[in-house]
This record gives structure tokens, C-alpha cells and sequence, in this order.
């Protein structure tokens, strides 16, 4: 059986990553997938290692049914680039710190979260904005999950 593993990415992983991973692992699992696809979020920094989602994004992700609760934090190792096929990152920055760190052989693997939805889109970072940023952060990523869900689906045959 195909197995295939994914990585979120954003900068601290307390908002868009975590929310990602809770909407992938959503979507695997009503797919039918969940046995087949690893989900994990990490942050390019470290700031917030070991530290619940933001509580904002649990909010957000509750109202939709996605349980963000049991996540913590965690800053991206060099292990990451090995152990997953698919490193997903929020933003061009977000990306930009991950090639720095990729192995060139691996860098094939790193792509935006939003990919799917056109060249260059980006999950904006809610954090120092309202309630509606992390609607709009929902909104976003539950398109650009459906779009990777494809791509999996097709690739796990």
C-alpha cells in the first residue's frame, strides 16, 4: 500500500500550519485516507515550541468541526526534509527559509499550501488581526486542502 506523508509550515506554528494539518487530517479521513497519509505542522522559528494553537485558531477551527486541541508546536528539523514527501509552507518567506535549509536533492518536495489554487498564493498570517483573518485563514486553507487532496488521491491511485 502507498503510504505518503505531508508537513505544514508557517512561521511560529501556532495559527495557519496547526489549522492545516487539522483540516487535512479532516478531509484524509472523510476521503477515506487517513491510514494512508502522515500529517504534521512545524514552524520555521521557534518561538512558540511546545505551546497549544493559538486559541483564536482553535476557535475558528472548532466552529467548522476541526479539533486543533491535541496539537503543540514544533520548529521544523533537518530531519523534516528526509521524512516527508510533501513541505507545505504558508507563504513566500515561510518557503524561502525552508529551501535555505532543503538539501538541494530534496528541494522538489517544498511547495506553498495554496499551490493548488494558483501560482504564488499565499495563506495570510492572522495573527495580529481580528477573528475574521482566521475565517479567512479557514476559508483558504480548506480550498487549498481539497486542491492537495486531489493531488494525493491521485497519486495513492
Amino acid at each position: 500500500m502507498n503510504k505518503l506523508s505531508i508537513l505544514f509550515v508557517c512561521h511560529g506554528n501556532i495559527c495557519r500550519s496547526p489549522t492545516a494539518e487539522g483540516v487535512m487530517r479532516a478531509k484524509l479521513a472523510r476521503a477515506g485516507l487517513a491510514d494512508r497519509v502522515r500529517v504534521d505542522s512545524a514552524g520555521t522559528h521557534g518561538y512558540h515550541v511546545g505551546e497549544a494553537p493559538d486559541e483564536r485558531s482553535e476557535r475558528a477551527a472548532a466552529r467548522r468541526g476541526y479539533d486543533l486541541a491535541p496539537l503543540r508546536a514544533r520548529m521544523v528539523a533537518d530531519a523534516d526534509f528526509t521524512g516527508f514527501d510533501l513541505i507545505l509552507a504558508a507563504d513566500a518567506h515561510n518557503l524561502a527559509d525552508l529551501r535555505r535549509r532543503c538539501p538541494d536533492e530534496l528541494a522538489g518536495r517544498l511547495h506553498l499550501m495554496l499551490e493548488p489554487l494558483g501560482e504564488g498564493r499565499e495563506v495570510p498570517d492572522p495573527y495580529y488581526g481580528g477573528g475574521q483573518g482566521f475565517e479567512n485563514v479557514l476559508d483558504l486553507l480548506e480550498a487549498g486542502c481539497d486542491g492537495w487532496l486531489a493531488r494525493i488521491s491521485a497519486r495513492l491511485g
